[in-house]
């Protein structure tokens, strides 16, 4: 046993032979979101399928797992009982103005047929991963439908009805688990945030893009939790035109430095893909390469790591991403990208035909500078702010 092991408890495997469960039913595919609403549900499929051409849902240690819609009572450790009553009422018709004040019917979050089977069910495979690895049946987990961090205990928003990145906290927490949630969505992880920010059991930070110009409007730097939680709610905002050099920066002067001080037992990784070049809603200009350095930052500290989908609104890039990280996590990705050439025909899409990875991204002198500057002023004063909190 490694001292991984000896202080998790439940991480038992090299990282060359990690157990890892994609967490995924067709059935979710049944349930669209409405037609030109921007949250596209084929993304996790078509990342499954990418996946499965490249076998890598298959093998020593890989395994597909079908999950099982969340029950209420699980639900009602975060969510009230009032609006799981009218998220349900309002999928079965009856969507009232209560509802509404709820966010439940709005422009961001419409009532469409099937909303709570998805929802639910979206939401039980993140509980799922969670549970098998708490269970010592895997090191790591990816539900790709999941990543809803927006949904709070009486409101949905940003597309976010039931936070199934909150309930998969939980369940570590209830073991008795160090959490250490990383939010890399490109909008502020603020449902999690708020969740947690009075407990220092559960340690989150969410990089994203500024929010005096972005959805949700919070997750400033001087946003670090209270009573015991301050000090473990780190919120890391990004100007327009972020890039990778500076982001794995960010995330090396940073995150490193606090996972470390903290030593979580377990990560849990939103993993949304809308702070790529490119993505309709947002303004970063990061590769899906950056997101490779994350995922194998974290895997280098050998704890079990359960992954969900997110964000992510220019749908072949999304999928790209999701599928190079979760072959990262699962230990398919030797380096090498297989999938170079494959172009259009394996990817669905002709913009881009050097495989999974993106292509190095040309930043001008004029952007460097602009970026680099605000990036460093939010960088020391996350450091003043949250560093002497750790002894850091």
């Amino acid at each position: 046993m490694n001292l991984a092991e000896a202080r998790t408890g439940f991480y038992n495997e090299t990282m060359t032979t990690r157990r890892a469960a994609f967490v995924y039913d067709s059935v979710l595919e049944q349930y669209p979101y409405p037609e030109g609403h921007p949250f596209n549900t084929t993304r996790a499929k078509k990342a499954r399928d990418l996946a499965e051409s490249m076998g890598w849902l298959s093998g020593p240690g890989i395994q597909e797992v079908p999950p099982e819609p969340v029950d209420r009572l699980t639900l009602k450790k975060f969510h009230t009982a009032q609006y799981i009553r009218s998220l349900k009422n309002a999928a079965d018709g009856k969507w009232d103005s209560h509802a509404l004040a709820m966010g439940i019917g709005s422009a961001d979050c419409p009532v469409f047929s099937g909303l709570y089977e998805h929802a639910t069910l979206a939401t039980g495979a993140s509980v799922k991963g969670a549970h098998m690895i708490l269970n010592g049946e895997v090191d790591v987990a990816f539900n790709p439908s999941g990543g809803f961090h927006h949904a709070f205990p009486e409101l949905a928003a940003g597309f976010c009805y039931l936070n199934d990145t909150v309930l998969a906290c939980m369940v570590f927490a209830e073991a008795g688990k160090r959490v250490l949630y990383l939010d890399v969505d490109v909008h502020a992880g603020d449902g999690v945030t708020y969740a947690f920010k009075d407990r220092n059991d559960v340690m989150t930070i969410s990089l994203h893009e500024n929010p005096k110009i972005l959805f949700p409007g919070t997750g400033f730097e001087h946003e670090i939790g209270e009573g015991p939680g301050k000090g473990y709610c780190v919120n890391v905002p990004l100007p327009v035109g972020t890039y990778d050099l500076v982001y794995v920066n960010v995330f090396e002067s940073l995150v490193i430095p606090l996972i470390k001080s903290f030593n979580p037992d377990v990560f849990v990784l939103e993993f949304g893909a809308d702070a790529l070049a490119g993505d309709p809603l947002a303004h970063l200009q990061l590769t899906n390469n950056t997101y490779a350095d994350v995922i194998n930052h974290l895997l280098h500290f050998e704890k079990p790591i359960l992954m969900t989908g997110g964000g992510g609104y220019h749908v072949g890039n999304t999928v790209r991403a999701w599928a190079l990280g979760w072959s990262i996590l699962c230990g398919m990705d030797d380096g090498i990208d297989l999938s170079m050439g494959m172009g259009g025909v394996m990817m669905e899409s002709t913009e881009w035909h050097g495989g999974l990875r993106d292509r190095e991204l040309i930043i001008p002198e004029t952007q460097r500078i602009s970026v680099s500057s605000a990036i460093n002023k939010t960088v020391e004063t996350v450091k003043s702010l949250v560093f002497p909190i750790h002894g850091l």
